[in-house]
């Protein structure tokens, strides 16, 4: 593990804030609300995720809530985060709305999903849904290094999360930077590449000799970078194998040849192209 905040049992990382973040969490983005995702949180839940990814944005939560409450676990072991759309103007009356959907009393997480209209704007209400106690902790989403410097200039509870896409295919080295100097957890969503790396040759080569598959490896990467990964899956046997990625590791010459799969240079953008 790169991250000296991850937890002793290589399953948590401890935010800014002090609260606690799984590493591996289930991303519903582009899961059908209904049946659908009803079904992939039931089984990643089943198979041992504490970490659920939804958002305003994606038309799902109200499925997400279903299936959390039909899991009949406790609350306190399972950690929720939603996402602020920011075509609206108040995180506050948003966050209100999600938590109705989600027949919850509080989310875990709560961030910004992308800078439309500018960084800043938002995050005084952001702040003010922490301190109502809608969200227990708050930060933004394809935020690149600027937006995040920004958000700090501003900020009185300053952002604890960067979600953005990442992996060894989008390698952020300067977006990883700029969180690591203030603190930020950098989660990746898109892992896999929405299915595009996994039929990538260093990958294969990699799983073959570990007897593992791409996925796992390519999800096993970003845990060994100290980052919070978010793989979507709707099929539930790679649901329970994207969660078998803490009993191997990665040695110091795969994670160096998977590092060299980066096609941004580098970069300290979030996106190369932004859609708003």
């Amino acid at each position: 593990m790169t991250a000296e905040n991850v937890t002793d049992s290589g399953r948590q990382r401890t935010l800014a804030d002090g609260n606690q973040i799984p590493l591996l969490g289930l991303g519903v983005w582009q899961v059908s609300d209904g049946r659908a995702c009803e079904d992939a949180v039931r089984w990643a839940l089943e198979s041992g995720y504490r970490h659920i990814d939804t958002a305003q944005a994606y038309g799902n939560e109200a499925s997400v809530g279903r299936a959390l409450r039909d899991s009949g676990l406790p609350r306190e072991d399972v950690f929720v985060t939603t996402k602020f759309y920011p075509g609206h103007r108040d995180p506050v009356a948003e966050v209100q709305r999600s938590l109705e959907r989600l027949g919850l009393d509080f989310v875990d997480l709560y961030i910004i999903h992308w800078p439309q209209g500018g960084p800043t704007w938002a995050w005084e209400g952001m702040q003010r849904a922490r301190q109502l106690g809608h969200a227990r902790s708050i930060g933004v989403s394809n935020f690149g290094a600027a937006e995040i410097e920004a958000v700090f200039e501003v900020a009185d509870v300053p952002p604890v999360v960067d979600q953005v896409q990442f992996s060894p295919f989008e390698h952020r080295r300067g977006v990883q930077e700029a969180c690591e100097r203030r603190g930020v957890a950098l989660e990746a969503y898109s892992p896999l590449g929405t299915g595009r790396h996994l039929g990538d040759r260093e990958v294969g080569r990699i799983a073959e000799r570990l007897g593992r598959t791409p996925a796992q490896v390519l999800i096993r990467w970003s845990i060994q970078h100290g980052l919070v990964v978010l793989p979507k899956s709707t099929h539930r046997e790679r649901i329970a194998q994207n969660a078998q990625v803490f009993d191997f590791e990665l040695s110091d010459d795969e994670m160096t040849a998977l590092d060299a799969l980066d096609r941004t240079g580098g970069t300290a953008r979030a996106l190369e192209r932004p859609w708003w």
